[in-house]
């Protein structure tokens, strides 16, 4: 039977908004299916249209919302992720713009799970073909960890053409809240300073992290006077933003600009991130924030990926290479 070659692009419902943008750029609908949840819990997923022969993406994050935990999101993921390949699907792909479990990459203790490689297995598992997300906590362990071709995407350019305008003349600084975060905010700075034609510094803090509390203050690079944008893959408590940049201010730093890809805010984020010593808050839209305070939805700033998101899909349809889209 002759491929059917129109991209057939589906989500959970919990992330229909996201999917919708993405649809909307791609200039196809977003596939029709059906959710029911049972009085004990359990559920089934079933798409309402055919997918034989097709290309099918599946663009959904893992991170908890809308009264669903990561791991009911998961699940459901693998089970419209099986009914799209029982159903005939011909090609079957999965955008995951914020992999959840993939902080978990490497074992620190004695008898450590690396849960990253499991959550691989389960993919896997249900026989998928590609694996896309993007500013993944660390690019070589996710790519280590799935057997199939994957795609590491970046959200850097979108914060570069977000911010660029408002620059100016402004002496910048790049940094990573964290040692282990330098190489990120390393090609950050070199694509800012490419994009802005002049030196960009960079910088990065000390932290240690056991057993749930973080220690460590040293700060490291020239900060004194200047903007510092300090950059990092997610921000889910905060707390690691609110002492960089207390830090920062501490030695000198004239203002103060906290940018991530994914905002798994947890109860107490606000008040970490409503800290006097961030200015703002740039965020990427793969996960929709809480804010509770006013100051916060004052101070916070979404930018949109899901163009890009679309470009990506677009490529791995019609066969090209991706490698100028990944970072």
């Amino acid at each position: 039977m002759k491929p059917d070659d129109r991209i057939a692009l589906f989500s959970l419902d919990c992330g229909s908004d996201f999917a919708s943008q993405v649809a909307v750029h791609l200039g196809v609908p977003l596939g029709k299916h059906e959710e029911r949840d049972f009085e004990d819990g359990e559920h089934k997923i079933r798409t309402l249209e055919t997918v034989r022969n097709r290309d099918v993406f599946v663009v959904q994050s893992l991170n908890s919302s809308d009264g669903l935990s990561t791991n009911d999101k998961l699940v459901r993921l693998l089970f419209l992720l099986a009914s799209l390949r029982d159903a005939g699907a011909g090609r079957l792909n999965v955008v995951a713009p914020y992999l959840s479990y993939s902080r978990k990459d490497r074992r620190t203790k004695p008898h450590d799970p690396v849960t990253t490689r499991y959550v691989a297995q389960l993919f896997e598992a249900v026989t998928i073909d590609t694996m896309v997300t993007v500013d993944v906590h660390n690019r070589a362990a996710f790519e280590n960890a799935f057997r199939c071709p994957t795609v590491h995407l970046s959200a850097r350019e979108a914060f570069i053409d977000y911010l660029l305008p408002e620059l100016g003349d402004r002496e910048i600084t790049v940094a990573s809240p964290d040692i282990g975060g330098v190489k990120r905010a390393e090609l950050f700075r070199e694509s800012l300073a490419n994009r802005l034609e002049r030196p960009v510094g960079s910088a990065f803090m000390e932290k240690h992290r056991s057993q749930g509390e973080m220690s460590g203050s040293a700060v490291v690079g020239d900060i004194r006077n200047r903007t510092v944008l300090i950059l990092d893959d997610l921000i889910a408590g905060g707390g690691t933003m609110q002492r960089a940049a207390e830090a920062f201010r501490d030695q000198g730093a004239e203002d103060v600009i906290a940018i991530a890809t994914h905002a798994v805010f947890t109860d107490d984020t606000g008040e970490k991130l409503a800290s006097p010593a961030l200015s703002r808050v740039i965020l990427g839209n793969t996960v929709t924030p809480s804010l509770p305070s006013k100051s916060l939805k004052t101070k916070v700033e979404l930018v949109d990926i899901t163009a890009g998101i679309a470009d990506t899909i677009t490529a791995l349809h019609e066969g090209r290479d991706v490698t100028d889209l990944e970072s």
